[in-house]
């Protein structure tokens, strides 16, 4: 038997974050990463992260990764936060789960806070009342951007409430988000007025204490935590998650690095089987989301290579469509063993 060729040289396409900004709306967003979540509920791997940290500079190296063998796709994250530069950057490769060739390599900046505010309103449509119309959102950065805007294409918002610390940046949020949404939008003093009597609570926040108080959520509201990658973070209180129906994205990373999970489970509200089921659970159909009208419901979102997956080959299909990016070549592992 002749032994085959080697495959050579793939030819991948780089894409910048530059390119794949505005290629694909929120409502895309959110389709693609249901689809993933549809897949990871019933059998496709996903991992949470693996998390190296560096003391000085202080900083850290974050990678996850996912299998979505329907999408056709394979990837995840490797991100870096801090060090000397005191910032962070997305690379996101991204494979083909049939032949195992690398397809591209994104930039991921522009498509992180669309992809994890896809995950939240996949969440929220699954987990919140049907008859939700108002929201609060903690938060006015690019992640409550994301979260707000996906949240919009899933549930008919008459009314939305932001806080964040500084007057500024809620008040300048606010007018962004009225201009951008049907709804009527503003910026509220305290988070507190934000929560009472909001259908939807978003926290979007780097918070390590929680920003409000769990008391005040009313009967039947849902609420997604999204900075919640980190067993120091701690958006929500344990009244919050002791009170609610509790989903993580993955079931593993509650125990590993949902720091308000944690904290509940330490301070002894709540026990491990708290955890309701993953969203992957909820989204397949093997776990039953929102069962009443007066059930508070709690997403936790911490970030997985699901949503990172599905939203890049999203992005990587409209820019072949569009004739972006660079294409790179990319050898085989085979021709490393040529050498003499």
């Amino acid at each position: 038997m002749v032994a085959a060729e080697p495959p050579g040289m793939t030819e991948t396409l780089f894409l910048t974050s530059a390119e794949v900004d505005g290629l694909a709306t929120p409502a895309e967003f959110v389709d693609a990463v249901r689809e993933g979540y549809r897949q990871y509920g019933e059998g496709a791997p996903a991992e949470p992260r693996t998390k190296l940290e560096n003391e000085a500079p202080p900083g850290f190296l974050t990678t996850y990764a996912a299998v979505l063998p329907d999408t056709g796709a394979m990837g995840g994250y490797t991100y870096t936060a801090g060090f000397g530069a005191g910032d962070a950057w997305f690379l996101t490769p991204l494979f083909d789960a049939e032949t195992g060739e690398p397809l591209a390599l994104l930039d991921g900046a522009s498509m992180n806070p669309f992809k994890t505010g896809a995950t939240g309103a996949v969440a929220a449509d699954a987990l919140a009342r049907a008859d939700a119309t108002s929201a609060a959102i903690i938060g006015s950065g690019p992640q409550a951007r994301g979260q707000l805007r996906a949240l919009a294409t899933v549930r008919d918002l008459e009314t939305v409430w932001i806080y964040s610390p500084t007057k500024e940046h809620r008040e300048s949020f606010a007018g962004e988000m009225g201009g951008r949404l049907d709804a009527s939008v503003a910026a509220v003093a305290s988070a507190g007025a934000a929560v009472e009597g909001a259908d939807v609570v978003v926290t979007a926040t780097n918070a390590s204490e929680p920003v409000f108080d769990g008391d005040l959520l009313d009967p039947g509201t849902h609420v997604t935590a999204m900075g919640q990658y980190d067993a120091a973070k701690n958006e929500l209180d344990a009244a919050t998650v002791e009170r609610a129906t509790y989903v993580p994205d993955i079931r593993d990373r509650a125990l590993q690095d949902a720091g308000s999970f944690l904290n509940a489970l330490s301070a002894g509200a709540i026990e491990e089987d708290h955890i309701h089921g993953d969203l992957g659970d909820v989204i397949a159909g093997t776990v039953a989301g929102r069962e009443s009208d007066d059930e508070i419901t709690v997403f936790d979102s911490g970030g997985t290579g699901i949503e990172t997956v599905a939203g890049a080959h999203l992005l990587y299909e409209r820019a072949v469509e569009e004739g972006l990016g660079t294409t790179i070549d990319v050898a085989p592992g085979s021709e490393a063993l040529t050498g003499e």
